[in-house]
């Protein structure tokens, strides 16, 4: 899938525009805490939801930021994704 980056935000859009997928993720005090992870019904079940959040993840990393999550999707990928667990505070 071809995710676009914005900053705080990546998303992905089909070829109308639709939203397909989307994590948002604004930073305060040098912590991006991701608020919200969207898939489309048409692609659940296929890792987009992981994938968008891996790639969120490493921007962030790649910006030298801490990471949380308020969003339950996120927290329990983090959870289960200990490569990054280096970049992870708690709430």
């Amino acid at each position: 899938m071809d995710f676009q980056h914005e900053k705080g935000r990546i998303f992905a859009l089909d070829a109308d525009g639709k939203l397909l997928a989307e994590v948002t993720f604004p930073a305060e005090n040098g912590v991006a805490t991701i608020t919200h992870t969207f898939v489309d019904d048409s692609l659940r079940g296929q890792g987009v939801a992981s994938q968008i959040l891996a790639e969120a993840a490493e921007q962030i990393r790649a910006s030298g930021l801490r990471m949380n999550a308020t969003c339950h999707v996120a927290a329990k990928w983090i959870a289960k994704h200990t490569e990054f667990s280096d970049l992870t505070i708690a709430p």
